[in-house]
């Protein structure tokens, strides 16, 4: 490891030793931020797991009901059904904070209108049964909309973290803690040599005397 392109004084060995210690604290800090995020991630991501194989489910079956339609109806009267959504929703689309990190935040509000946009007689009930599912599933696909974005900025942030405490473990705390190591044995050869000048000097006063 090498060391930093500073002056052996005293002066820069009391201020890196002020830099270590802020630097040590700030590691652990920060590996213990970064620990607490990848549990949160964890978590999120088994119910991102369970939630996705639950909406692929209800949609396989919403969208097997609607093939099951087109095919026991005219397709242009399927189309004319559903051309026009009796129903309308409002998103409201906000922010909350896990360790420090803005994640999305999405709400549904009350939809207005009846499920079914058509009158019963003219379609078969393949087609309601495919429209109730899909209207079923609809607020389960925006959670996990809102799931995968927190686990995707999750994710973006631990590996940031990671390059962090990695710099702080393997390059600039060794690196400070080989300088101040440096800098200890420059000051203690100087302090050497200053007390056998000193004690030169004694000698050779003392032979005058």
């Amino acid at each position: 490891m090498s060391i930093m392109n500073v002056n052996p004084t005293r002066m820069e060995l009391k201020r890196l030793q002020g830099r270590l210690k802020t630097a040590s604290r700030g590691y652990k800090l920060l590996k213990d931020k970064t620990d607490e995020m990848i549990r949160k991630f964890i978590v999120l991501a088994r119910q991102n797991k369970l939630l996705r194989e639950e909406v692929e489910t209800q949609l396989a079956d919403a969208l097997q009901s609607y093939a099951l339609a087109r095919t026991f109806s005219d397709s242009r009267a399927i189309d004319e059904a559903v051309m026009m959504p009796s129903r309308s929703v409002t998103l409201q689309c906000g922010r909350s904070s896990i360790m420090g990190i803005n994640v999305p935040s999405i709400e549904i509000a009350e939809s207005h209108g009846d499920v079914y946009p058509y009158g019963f007689l003219t379609v078969p009930e393949q087609l309601d049964n495919s429209v109730n599912r899909l209207n079923a599933v609809f607020s389960k696909m925006v959670y996990l909309a809102q799931v995968e974005k927190t686990c995707n900025m999750l994710a973006d942030e631990i590996e940031k973290n990671k390059r962090r405490v990695n710099a702080l473990e393997n390059i600039m705390i060794p690196q400070m803690q080989e300088t101040i190591k440096y800098i200890k044995m420059k000051l203690d050869e100087d302090e050497r040599s200053s007390t056998v000048r000193l004690m030169k000097v004694k000698d050779m006063l003392a032979q005058k005397q």
